[in-house]
């Protein structure tokens, strides 16, 4: 049974939990839902790379990319401490 193209292999989404989580047992702040988010943008990006006429994922991948614009927004409104570090961590934001 073949996976859904947006989603990560368990190992990596747990590899990513443990990289940015801010304290144990952390799996809802946002650093570590912007860093699954990221990564499943990366493999989407992949994805689209090979099947360049797949319509429907690249509307996943938008509404994903937009998901993480508005969590990086909330997250420098609150902490811009933890906004540059983040986005220094993650290299995005050019």
């Amino acid at each position: 049974m073949s996976r859904p193209a947006a989603s990560l292999p368990k190992e990596r989404k747990q590899q990513v939990i443990q990289e940015y989580a801010t304290k144990d047992g952390d799996t809802g702040s946002p650093e570590v839902q912007i860093a699954l988010l990221t990564e499943r943008i990366k493999y989407m990006t992949e994805h689209l790379r090979t099947h360049k006429k797949d319509h429907h994922s690249r509307r996943g991948l938008m509404i994903m990319v937009g998901q993480r614009s508005r969590m990086l927004r909330y997250l420098k409104r609150v902490d811009v401490q933890r906004y540059q570090t983040l986005i220094k961590r993650l290299g995005i934001r050019g």
